[in-house]
């Protein structure tokens, strides 16, 4: 993996701490959604692009701006599945022995 891929779990991790943040003032926290949950959805579709980065920004929106939910991982479950799950399934694909 390269550092590129490091530096957007860094961030992946950064921005969902900073989600579970809001989370955890009561009273402020629900106002720091209304500002957190827009930019992270923007932020998520910088991160990502292509549908599958607009897909996730959208969930995350949704999940930021919905009371309860904001301790999902989002960020580092989209890293995961782009740098880990994604990459499996194409190596799978390209190993194919074809007799």
């Amino acid at each position: 993996m390269t550092s590129n891929t490091y530096k957007k779990l860094g961030l992946s991790l950064l921005f969902d701490g900073l989600g579970m943040v809001t989370y955890a003032i009561p009273g402020i926290g629900e106002f720091g959604d209304i500002l957190w949950a827009p930019l992270s959805g923007w932020l998520m579709t910088k991160m990502y692009k292509g549908n599958m980065g607009k897909a996730a920004g959208i969930f995350t929106f949704v999940e930021e701006a919905l009371p309860g939910l904001d301790f999902i991982p989002s960020f580092t479950l989209m890293w995961l599945y782009t740098h880990v799950i994604k990459k499996e399934k194409a190596e799978r694909v390209i190993d194919v022995d074809i007799s």
